[in-house]
């Protein structure tokens, strides 16, 4: 079952480097549309299967090239919903000289008769690192 939400969590990102919005509304639950909610990095949130997909047309008519490379990978399946953890490692091409960057990201995935669907992204960009903070907090 673990794999099953890990092919799920993976054809998100797959879908969004090959910018096919098609692929992409296939990754996304359709049975409770109103229940969607997705967070960028920087942006507002998101409710609702219109506008979650909509926010990711935008950022594949607007950026030329993506790249993820997933790390820390977690995934915890409770009956059935599945959470999915992971490290976003980004290269994106959105000027000449390209940039990459690290976002934190949570994935929630319902499972339907189809398969695992996605309910809930969000992403949260990476500013520092733990050996930044210490244990005070300060």
């Amino acid at each position: 079952m673990t794999a099953e939400v890990e092919a799920a969590n993976t054809a998100l990102y797959e879908a969004l480097e090959s910018a096919d919005v098609d692929r992409m509304a296939a990754v996304w639950d359709d049975a409770e549309p109103e229940l969607l909610v997705c967070v960028h990095p920087g942006w507002p949130m998101l409710r609702g299967r219109a506008h979650v997909l909509r926010s990711f047309s935008a950022i594949m008519a607007n950026t030329p090239y993506i790249q993820f490379f997933l790390t820390d990978v977690h995934v915890a399946v409770s009956g059935d919903t599945a959470v999915v953890t992971c490290m976003e490692n980004i290269l994106t091409a959105v000027s000449q000289e390209g940039s990459s960057g690290e976002v934190v990201a949570t994935n929630v995935f319902v499972r339907r008769p189809g398969g695992w669907r996605l309910q809930v992204h969000h992403g949260s960009p990476v500013l520092g690192t733990l050996e930044e903070v210490d244990d005070d907090g300060e």
